[in-house]
């Protein structure tokens, strides 16, 4: 169904861990975060004396995969026709990501909120309360502005094999982590007022901070205005307070949970409401 290895210590592992850390990468059937379903995930656990376990795997979508998909990361439907879909290995994974924090080359903004709707469809529980979240992306575009492709080259003087292939693509990720924080630990940079920095410490804690803007959900349908407050971040009530617009507009709540946002988006609002003295359900 999918593949659970151990290996050995890396060599020269730079990274300050005090828990294991998952590099993950996932192929798609496409870039919608609600409609578009994995279809081929590697997650690579590296516990803080060096030792590694990987689970791998191809799944079937239960959908058809658009032939442009298919082009970019080479994943055709004969090819995962007779996998497990995620339901069926939800729990398995869910398990394997217990106590451990994230990492990965631009999860934040994809693989982690479709991650997330799987794991809700699936209906199993799994949280990102108590998890750092790395992502060696926005590290490397805030030094080197670049690809994953070109930050494997930059960053470890190799050229990225298997491109687009997950576990390569989760393997490449941890190799340039390891190097940028080798790389950049200590160093200072300007702000955009002048000020010097230092933006890259040995510490997941604070490269969780670097890699993470405040984010109410995942796909960014609510954010923070400069009072703290939740606001819409969309559409005809953009900016306006979330707990004011369901006083005033009650039905606007159930055309959210009817239309086709993201299942985490909608636990978010839900959330909200209960918190502000408002009956609501899922």
């Amino acid at each position: 169904m999918y593949q659970l290895l151990t290996f050995e210590p890396i060599a020269m592992l730079h990274l300050k861990l005090k828990k294991p850390l998952v590099f993950f990468d996932l192929e798609t059937t496409g870039l919608d975060i609600v409609r578009d379903r994995i279809i081929e995930y590697a997650f690579v656990k590296v516990h803080p004396n060096g030792k590694e376990e990987t689970m791998s795997g191809r799944l079937n979508p239960e959908m058809p995969i658009p032939i442009e998909s298919s082009m970019v990361h080479g994943i055709y439907n004969e090819d995962v026709a007779h996998m497990p879909t995620f339901k069926q290995i939800a729990k398995n994974l869910a398990q394997f990501l217990e106590g451990c924090d994230l990492a990965g080359f631009n999860i934040v903004h994809f693989d982690i909120p479709i991650l997330v709707e799987e794991f809700l469809r699936a209906g199993v529980e799994f949280s990102l309360n108590n998890r750092h979240v790395v992502d060696a992306q926005r590290i490397f575009h805030l030094m080197e502005p670049r690809t994953l492709s070109a930050a494997y080259r930059f960053y470890c003087g190799e050229e990225l094999e298997d491109a687009h292939s997950a576990e390569a693509d989760a393997r490449a990720t941890l190799a340039v982590l390891n190097a940028q924080v080798r790389r950049y630990e200590g160093k200072k940079i300007k702000d955009k007022n002048g000020k010097e920095f230092v933006p890259v410490k040995n510490d997941i804690k604070s490269l969780h901070d670097l890699s993470n803007t405040q984010r109410i959900d995942l796909a960014g349908r609510f954010a923070y205005n400069d009072k703290g407050e939740e606001v819409f971040n969309f559409g005809k009530y953009k900016g306006k307070a979330i707990v004011e617009v369901l006083k005033k507009d009650p039905g606007y709540y159930s055309w959210f949970m009817e239309a086709d946002f993201p299942l985490e988006s909608k636990q978010k609002l839900t959330e909200i409401k209960l918190r502000a003295g408002m009956n609501g359900k899922l």
